[in-house]
């Protein structure tokens, strides 16, 4: 394996590593956050017709892929803390820049469900500008 590529490797091992710490952090620093204040999700129409196309059919409530309601239920979102909300969004940005979603195995029976570089783009932008904004 060259060293370049396993730089890059250790790069992203390490950035998932520290994303991981941040949200456990989060998570214990802010526990004593009222978990009933909520927040409303800000989805602009652009944002809501690709999650609707490309998202929604396993990350709801209603899904039958278990796992990825785990990682993500767009159902119950905005009934997360703050907190939660912002670790949430800052994963959303980090699985599309990652690629790792839609998953590769789901889109070869779904290819009408891949996302464009242009709708990544936008559901990153739209997902670290909610990151942000809720920090504030």
């Amino acid at each position: 394996m060259t060293p370049v590529i396993n730089h890059l490797k250790c790069t992203t091992m390490i950035r998932k590593s520290l994303f991981s710490v941040f949200i456990l952090i989060s998570m214990f620093a802010f526990s004593a956050e009222n978990p009933s204040e909520t927040k409303t999700i800000n989805m602009p129409g652009d944002v809501k017709a690709i999650i609707e196309k490309s998202c929604f059919g396993c990350h709801n409530t209603d899904s039958k892929n278990d796992k990825a309601i785990d990682k993500l239920n767009l159902s119950t979102f905005d009934s997360l803390t703050k907190m939660k909300m912002i670790a949430g969004y800052k994963e959303i940005a980090e699985v599309l820049e990652e690629n790792e979603m839609p998953p590769a195995k789901f889109l070869e029976k779904n290819p009408d469900k891949k996302l464009t570089e242009a709708e990544k783009t936008i559901l990153m932008n739209w997902a670290n500008n909610e990151a942000k904004g809720l920090m504030k």
